[in-house]
């Protein structure tokens, strides 16, 4: 089976070419990028299926459905968030109203792990959910991920401003740029900490993906799993209860 994969966010999408099973091709698309649009269309000459999940908006979503079907004379599937997936219940009273993404980031943890679990993307935002050892999604977090934290800050203050390159770390910071950077790295390790502490004795199995994922699990220090395709192993599982 050739089945092309999408995890598209607000502003760009990732995107994976499984086949039989094996990801051979992997890539990410903006529509207002030609390479990146080239790339995507050459990386099969046909496809069986096309899986996607999307918290984009309808345009966003009609667009690629289109391209899709332009391309290799396929309509996508999208995932949808749902009050149950297997034995993952939702905590939503409105389970539409959650994000996809953190649904299938969770769906992928509870594949690997039958416990009670923790599943952080670090990514445009930052998400903290729990998940319990029954299934039962326990809550979640959604917090400003660091881009935006540093765009919120520069944009509400005059005075601070830097143009020096400097990565995140929890040491206080000797310089404005250091003390931007290493205080956004701070709230977002707190930030999970807090949340970790907030658990009971039964702590639960940490699992991170996004792209600043496995940086945040170095800062932490609590061990845990990195798993950058945690969505997509999430969407395949969906994909499997849907019969597809």
């Amino acid at each position: 089976m050739r089945c092309l994969q999408f995890d598209v966010g607000n502003s760009s999408a990732k995107w994976r070419l499984v086949i039989d099973g094996q990801v051979t091709a992997r890539g990410s698309y903006r529509k207002d990028d030609a390479g990146a649009k080239k790339a995507l269309l050459a990386c099969a000459a046909g496809l069986d299926a096309v899986w996607i999940s999307s918290v984009a908006g309808p345009t966003g979503e009609a667009h690629l459905a289109s391209l899709v079907h332009e391309q290799w004379g396929i309509t996508p599937w999208f995932a949808r968030t749902e009050a149950r997936s297997a034995d993952l219940v939702n905590s939503y009273a409105e389970p539409t109203r959650m994000g996809v993404d953190r649904w299938l980031a969770m769906l992928g943890a509870r594949a690997r792990n039958g416990a009670r679990i923790c599943v952080v993307d670090a990514g445009s935002a930052l998400t903290i959910d729990l998940v319990s050892a029954g299934g039962v999604h326990e809550g979640g977090y959604i917090i400003p991920g660091p881009a935006l934290m540093e765009r919120a800050l520069l944009l509400d203050t005059d005075r601070v401003r830097f143009d020096e390159d400097v990565g995140y770390d929890l040491a206080p910071g000797r310089s404005t740029a250091e003390a931007v950077r290493h205080g956004i790295a701070l709230a977002q390790v707190g930030a999970v900490a807090v949340a970790l502490d907030q658990c009971s004795e039964d702590q639960p199995a940490l699992f991170f993906t996004g792209g600043a994922g496995e940086a945040l699990q170095g800062l932490l220090g609590r061990g845990g799993t990195y798993a950058p395709d945690l969505v997509f192993e999430g969407l395949e599982v969906m994909a499997g209860l849907a019969g597809l």
